[in-house]
């Protein structure tokens, strides 16, 4: 490591060093608790390659995760359909799909040339075992005795070609709550006569960076202009907040960039970051992909096959701060934007500083540091920033529910990922 970052990080340094050995005992005794040890679950849409799963009739979701136990486990999946609200509607599995029940995960690869040694699985879904055959939200389940018990759950879309949906956003101000600064309109228009004839059985759902805990729900339209449907309510309208602060050790033994130092001890990887920029007094441009990420391993210039190929490393974060009153958690695509004990920072009184590890596949990541008081909602602001000028993904989901249908219909979709003006 550089002579600057140990005389800057040094006392952090010994901290984390200390810590390795329970670390790494801590991520063996889970393992062997439980069975699996699932991490780095992906869903994503190949044509976009990004972690937005929404996908129509035709199209194809792939699925991806590696299980730390690095045995040769048969996974079992089946699919759940939810309403507009990620709720059970009810509905039995022969009205919303056809095929099995459930079907197999069987395809597999071992991690080659890695220090951790896990098993990759991938699923390409729908396939010939299963295929939905109504549009809405669905959960893709995924367990190996019973779907009551899963290991994991993730949630995806499937959207019928029923309506165009463009969304537009802008700057606005609102004295009685300065962190609401970004404003979205919505609007649809139907590829038939019959959505304007049952406006009142159309709702929208509004979500920003694929991040379930920003959102507006159940939304109806406003007015209507012509064939077209708008949602102009005053109340669509969220905080900006900053542009995601990142980390990229693709290069998982050199530190570069954020990367304030690495080590290889006794066949475990260490990423130390740098303390990020935080609480700025004025907006700070800087490229992400919306909370998203993705696992990469390069070598020497060399492009490795990242699924299995990938090696794991332990992520030190750190903040630089006084002691706060609340929790506060490293958040992500990567992690669902779920807070939970294992990604949440605390406080190191010796450095004045809030530092978190968690063990990651080596890659590009996304993340930003979340705020919560109590039983309160997360804050994604407070730490990172709150400006209008930041980039963010709005996502309009339009469902329509006429009279006799008994489940929620995805019938458009529609994003904005361009910078406000």
């Amino acid at each position: 490591m550089h002579p600057l970052v140990l005389q800057q990080f040094g006392s952090i340094f010994v901290i984390f060093v200390q810590m390795k050995s329970l670390s790494f005992f801590f991520i063996l005794l889970c393992s062997l608790i439980s069975g699996q040890e699932i991490r780095s679950i992906q869903l994503f849409n190949p044509q976009t390659n990004d972690e937005t799963p929404v996908i129509g009739f035709n199209d194809r979701l792939i699925l991806r995760f590696d299980d730390l136990s690095n045995s040769s486990t048969i996974f079992r999946y089946t699919i759940k359909h939810l309403d507009r609200n990620w709720e059970d509607d009810g509905l039995f599995f022969t009205e919303y799909a056809t095929g099995s029940l459930n079907g197999l995960i069987d395809q597999f690869q071992y991690s080659f040339n890695t220090f951790q040694k896990y098993t990759n699985y991938t699923l390409t879904f729908p396939n010939d075992k299963i295929q939905p055959k109504i549009s809405g939200n669905f959960e893709l389940i995924v367990y190996q005795d019973s779907a009551a018990k899963p290991f994991f759950t993730k949630r995806f879309s499937v959207v019928e070609d029923g309506a165009e949906v463009g969304v537009n956003v802008s700057r606005t101000s609102d004295a009685r709550n300065p962190m609401i600064n970004q404003r979205v309109e919505v609007q649809a228009v139907g590829k038939g006569s019959g959505l304007i004839q049952n406006i009142n059985s159309v709702s929208l759902n509004l979500i920003q960076n694929n991040n379930h805990n920003v959102a507006a729900y159940n939304q109806r339209p406003t007015s209507t202009l012509g064939n077209r449907i708008l949602f102009q309510q005053m109340t669509l309208a969220f905080p900006g907040n900053m542009e995601f602060y990142y980390l990229d050790n693709k290069i998982i033994n050199q530190p570069v960039d954020m990367i304030a130092g690495v080590e290889h001890i006794e066949g475990t990887n260490y990423t130390y970051l740098y303390p990020v920029w935080a609480f700025p007094q004025n907006y700070q441009y800087q490229p992400d992909v919306n909370g998203a990420f993705y696992f990469r391993r390069n070598d020497l210039g060399i492009e490795r096959a990242a699924d299995n190929e990938a090696d794991y490393s332990w992520v030190h974060f750190a903040l630089e701060s006084e002691k706060m009153d609340k929790e506060l958690y490293v958040l992500g695509g990567f992690n669902d934007f779920i807070p939970a004990k294992e990604n949440q920072m605390f406080y190191d009184e010796k450095e004045k500083m809030y530092v978190a590890k968690i063990y990651l596949k080596q890659g590009f990541y996304n993340y930003v540091l979340a705020t919560k008081h109590g039983g309160g909602a997360l804050n994604f602001g407070e730490i990172n920033g709150n400006f209008w000028q930041t980039e963010n993904l709005y996502q309009a989901y339009l469902y329509y529910t006429p009279f006799g249908r008994n489940y929620d219909g995805l019938l458009g979709y529609g994003e904005f990922r361009t910078p406000v003006r």
